[in-house]
């Protein structure tokens, strides 16, 4: 889960600063991907960052910063690398005081347009005439644009003398368009007065802005919300006696004090002391856990009952904490494969726009009866919107400012990102961790699902449930010599058969020449004489005779347990039965999955009749058992073929091949660290439930995309076309862009329901 450092180079993470539409994003994207050494770099405007996979060697944070600087915007780096977000000065960057600014310009475009709009109502609709009209108006103008407006004028200048004009640059153009109007008319021009539409345009404008970001805000709470889950400070035992440090002075293997009611301040593991800990903040299971000497525990998490005296064993950006913020912020920096086509038009948007805006200015002045004749004609039922009496200088300024102002790239721009934002977050709320935007696209698609066994389907901690001795044996004479060479492999199963015989006193014997075969056994020598234990095949492979115990291999196996065989010196000398707990929760997620229109099919290395057992007790009909790691990722290959896009659910090693091969692998938390590795999907919990919510809000996230990308791109399909035809004006043209991208948010902002509804 953690940034990727690679013979290739390293992922840096930069906040940038002052964009405001899908072109700044991709402004920022092209002047990062042409720094030397840059292999990747992707640039989210929902959550104002940049994650650039670089060269190392030929490329640092600062040379990026400058590269973003020169394009006219502000960047930010995480200078310690930590894998948190970057974290900016609060007085002046964070956005807070990016909010706070907004609200004051707000304040007073409010405070000077209302004014004017009491004067602009006052002379349209009763008609009185108030002395110097014109001259009050565009004096009470002038300061909402140079001042309130002041930051959008300056981000358009910067962005059109870099050659790549945004919004800020339509709606800079469209209010000064407006606003020269008054100044003209005052010269005796024969046209009307739009110096306070000018004025109203921009105060919209930045009202919008302030709305956007407060509910882009709402849709960023997940990274803030993990952040404040972790503790503070942490009490430290030192000769000195008990201090209390910030966590980020701890290093591993400090020991600290936990009382109860205390947040835990980092990954640990227990030294003394009993206590019940709050692992929901981690886990989401609301169920304290019971700790004791030698027990693990999750930093953030709260110490209920006892007090625990812990050590740390991960610290900083290498805990628990640090990999799932790491995660979801990488998820939420990713971009989906259906952006590439936003990406394209928002590349020629805003100078299609300015383009069209002065064919529109052009047509309306030279033209302005055929131009009438075209908007009755499209659409008869708004003639009452085009404006009667006009100059053609006046119907032409009207026309092309509603064009300037209507146009909406940033609806597009932000109905990808900020679904992916807020549905990765609302995952992370529940345990379920998606690696990027892509992954989320993949599960949505996927047809079919397979799904190890052993950890997946049941617990992944077999027991030993039976035994059966080879002629001449006796249990445990046969059980210790599995256990003596069992006793060097991490495997479940060879640490069941260690821990059965530890449980009854067994001795064993030192164990040389160790040999593991991932899928099938494993060997050694013990007293210089070979032993060899694992599956039948794998014994008979070396010449050993498994007749002997054939009825009771399938015998154990029809009851659904899987067979471990032992051979002495070429001789089997018993065959031992491990079983593993089903999950409670497998049957109804199986079938709930069946619902989704999922194929689950079980890809097991484990024998066909046990699997087949563990099957039919949860609902799958389709299995294929008896497969090593190489075998899993050619079923999985194979399913794609039959079916189409594949998931993968695994937990082991044997498990990655497959995991990485499938279209979305998808780890449960209790794996190991390969299996995450190789995964876009973790489970945090273990829990088969949330697979089924991974999938659901998979599909409601690419819901929430297509429904987004619908609204922006019909939008401004519908909007452009009729300001062009003079059938909007300006005015209503600014609340309807600003209104198309707050939409585009608060409708993102529905998947936060997900994160509330903990399984």
């Amino acid at each position: 889960m953690g940034r990727a450092i690679t013979t290739k180079g390293r992922q840096i993470d930069l906040k940038i600063i002052g964009m405001t539409c899908a072109g700044c994003a991709r402004a920022v994207e092209s002047a990062l991907s042409a720094v030397p050494g840059v292999h990747t770099a992707h640039v989210n405007l929902a959550t104002a960052r940049a994650a650039v996979t670089c060269d190392a060697r030929l490329t640092d944070a600062g040379a990026l910063i400058g590269a973003v600087e020169r394009a006219g915007y502000r960047a930010l780096s995480d200078a310690a690398n930590t894998g948190l977000p970057a974290v900016a000065d609060a007085a002046t960057d964070g956005p807070e005081a990016e909010l706070a600014a907004a609200r004051r310009r707000v304040a007073l475009a409010w405070a000077l347009t209302g004014p004017v709009a009491l004067l602009m109502a006052a002379h349209m609709l009763a008609g009185l005439a108030v002395p110097y009209h014109d001259w009050v108006e565009a004096l009470l103008a002038l300061p909402v644009l140079a001042v309130a407006g002041g930051a959008t004028y300056a981000k358009a200048i910067k962005t059109s003398l870099h050659r790549r004009p945004n919004m800020d640059a339509l709606v800079a153009l469209g209010a000064t368009a407006a606003f020269a109007t008054g100044p003209m008319r005052l010269a005796g021009l024969p046209l009307a007065s739009y110096a306070g539409v000018g004025a109203m345009i921009v105060t919209f404008h930045v009202t919008g802005r302030y709305l956007e970001a407060r509910a882009r805000g709402r849709a960023s709470h997940a990274i803030r919300a993990l952040l404040e889950l972790g503790a503070k400070t942490a009490r430290v035992l030192r000769p000195e006696g008990e201090i209390e440090v910030p966590t980020a002075e701890l290093a591993v293997g400090d020991l600290c004090r936990v009382r109860p009611g205390e947040k835990i301040p980092t990954d640990g593991v227990v030294l003394s002391g009993h206590s019940a800990v709050d692992e929901s903040a981690a886990t989401g299971e609301s169920i304290p856990v019971d700790k004791a000497p030698g027990d693990e525990v999750i930093g953030a998490t709260v110490n209920a009952t006892g007090a625990l005296t812990i050590r740390a064993t991960r610290v900083g950006r290498d805990t628990f904490l640090a990999q799932v913020v790491r995660a979801v912020q990488d998820a939420q920096s990713g971009k989906v494969p259906i952006q590439e086509l936003v990406d394209r038009v928002t590349a020629v948007f805003v100078p299609a726009i300015l383009v069209l805006a002065l064919a529109t200015f052009a047509l309306w002045w030279a033209a302005p009866d055929a131009m009438r004749a075209i908007a009755l004609w499209a659409a008869p039922v708004l003639p009452w919107l085009l404006v009667e009496g006009a100059s053609n200088l006046t119907l032409a300024v009207y026309a092309a400012v509603a064009v300037l102002v209507i146009a909406c790239p940033c609806a597009m721009g932000l109905a990808t990102p900020t679904a992916i934002m807020v549905g990765t977050g609302a995952g992370a709320a529940r345990g379920i961790l998606f690696r990027d935007g892509a992954v989320v696209q993949a599960l949505r698609s996927a047809r079919a699902i397979g799904l190890d066994k052993t950890g997946t389907l049941t617990l992944g901690r077999p027991r030993v449930a039976r035994i059966a001795p080879a002629p001449g044996w006796t249990w445990d004479a046969a059980l210790a010599l599995a256990a003596s060479v069992e006793e060097a492999s991490e495997h479940p199963l060879a640490q069941a058969v260690t821990a059965h015989a530890a449980s009854a006193e067994l001795a064993l014997s030192p164990c040389d020449e160790f040999q593991a075969e991932p899928g099938r056994g494993a060997r050694g020598r013990i007293g210089g004489v070979p032993v060899c234990v694992g599956k039948a095949a794998y014994l008979e492979e070396a010449g050993v005779d498994c007749a002997p115990l054939r009825e009771a291999v399938e015998q154990f196996e029809e009851e659904g347990m899987t067979t471990v065989l032992v051979a002495h010196a070429g001789r089997v000398a018993g065959l031992i039965g491990i079983e593993d707990t089903l999950r409670e929760e497998a049957p109804a997620a199986i079938a709930q999955l069946k619902a989704l229109g999922l194929e689950p099919v079980m890809l097991t290395g484990d024998n066909a009749r046990s699997a087949r057992a563990v099957a039919r007790a949860v609902g799958i009909e389709r299995v294929v058992a008896g497969l090593l790691p190489g075998g899993k990722r050619a079923a999985v290959q194979a399913l794609r073929r039959e079916f189409g896009p594949v998931a993968m659910v695994g937990d082991g090693i044997n498990d990655a091949a497959a995991l990485a091969e499938a279209d979305v692998g998808i780890a449960v938390g209790a794996g190991t660290d390969i299996a995450i590795e190789s995964a876009g999907v973790t489970l945090v919990r273990s829990d088969l439930n949330d697979l089924v919510a991974a999938v659901r809000l998979a599909r409601a996230t690419f819901r929430k995309i297509r429904q987004n990308l619908a609204w922006a791109f019909g939008y401004n399909l519908l909007a452009i076309p009729l300001a062009a035809l003079g059938l909007l004006h300006p005015l209503i043209a600014e609340v309807c862009m600003a209104a198309s991208s707050i939409n585009v948010v608060t409708n993102s902002l529905r998947l936060r329901a997900f994160g509330r509804a903990r399984g």
